[in-house]
């Protein structure tokens, strides 16, 4: 598997990440186990996890649920030292989680020593922040967002404390790298700036949601991984299954994120399913499975420093492995582009 380099870590990191999101809720422990052999096997050794997850629901009864199995198959194989592993830090709104409290440098050690527990390890090769307190506009936030009433001395503060309190725990052995996830791109660069001026760790990576149907890394940030190498890694490369076609013409599969919680997230929208069926015709016409052609679009793209790619079945992460190799071809990269002029942000 093609290897990119983790931001300015020196680390190499595969170009598809393992995503287990649903471990906990709709994929089974022992199920849960199988992925992670399957995807070691095919060379995936670059997980994701959140203390948060399982997200599929988001529940009090399931949160950490994910990173234990995840640390139960480190205790079974002893492959801890074989993967580079990824958690992050949850941000506010979540009484059952610190009381909802804000990401906050004296919130850092606790979310660390839980996610460490959890894990059963002692070091966390990339440990991320989930969403900035100031909010953003991902989430569907994009089409109200309005920053102007944001207090940038509050902000600036807070992102030097955090820092801080980073640099102690990388200090201490318990995490080797930082990255952000849902963020801008001022508050890329306001990150890094801050880490420059006072000598703290440096943001290496941040986990936005990029897919053919949701573009919005194009622009700003794309021009900032490239100035400054903090690259992306995208969530959500199949728009929560609706790239796979298996929600077209009002169907609702058992077991699937829709059948569990209504609208995706804000993403089930009539102008969604106009967009899929192009790229689903585009899929059929040059004879490609539509997650392929979903997943080898991603991680060609310029600024990808790896596609997160979840599975919630084994099946379903088989066929995603199938697809490692396919390479698009000039025709079928413009036809890409042609879709997405004519069906630009379709949620």
């Amino acid at each position: 598997m093609k290897l990119n380099p983790l931001g300015r870590t020196g680390i190499q990191v595969p170009e598809i990440c393992f995503g287990t999101m649903t471990f906990g809720t709709q994929t089974s422990e022992a199920d849960s186990h199988r992925q992670m052999d399957m995807a070691m096997d095919a060379g995936m050794t670059f997980w994701d996890t959140a203390e948060l997850y399982p997200v599929t629901p988001i529940t009090p009864e399931g949160y950490g649920r994910t990173e234990e199995y995840i640390g139960s198959w480190n205790a079974k194989t002893g492959r801890r030292g074989e993967t580079i592993l990824a958690t992050k830090h949850v941000g506010q709104g979540f009484k059952h989680i610190r009381g909802a409290q804000p990401i906050l440098g004296s919130t850092i050690r606790e979310a660390v020593e839980g996610s460490l527990k959890r894990l059963q390890t002692d070091y966390i090769d990339l440990y991320q922040l989930h969403w900035p307190n100031r909010g953003g506009y991902h989430f569907r936030q994009n089409w109200r967002y309005d920053p102007s009433g944001q207090n940038t001395q509050e902000v600036t503060d807070n992102m030097r404390d955090v820092l801080e309190a980073l640099k102690k725990e990388v200090d201490r052995g318990t995490i080797g790298a930082v990255g952000l996830s849902n963020e801008t791109t001022w508050g890329t660069m306001k990150w890094l700036n801050l880490a420059e001026e006072h000598g703290l760790p440096r943001m290496q990576s941040v986990q936005n949601e990029y897919s053919l149907m949701y573009r919005m890394y194009d622009s700003d940030m794309a021009e900032m991984t490239a100035h400054e190498d903090v690259g992306l890694l995208s969530y959500s490369p199949l728009a929560t299954g609706l790239l796979t076609g298996k929600y077209q013409n009002g169907a609702v599969p058992e077991g699937s994120r829709h059948s569990i919680g209504t609208g995706l997230g804000g993403r089930y929208t009539d102008r969604a399913f106009k967009a899929v069926q192009a790229y689903l015709d585009l899929a059929a016409q040059h004879n490609l499975h539509p997650v392929h052609l979903a997943l080898a679009w991603a991680k060609r793209r310029p600024f990808m420093t790896s596609v997160i790619m979840g599975a919630t079945t084994v099946d379903q992460l088989a066929l995603i492995i199938e697809g490692n190799d396919i390479v698009l071809s000039d025709e079928v990269n413009r036809a890409i582009d042609d879709i997405n002029k004519a069906h630009p942000f379709p949620f």
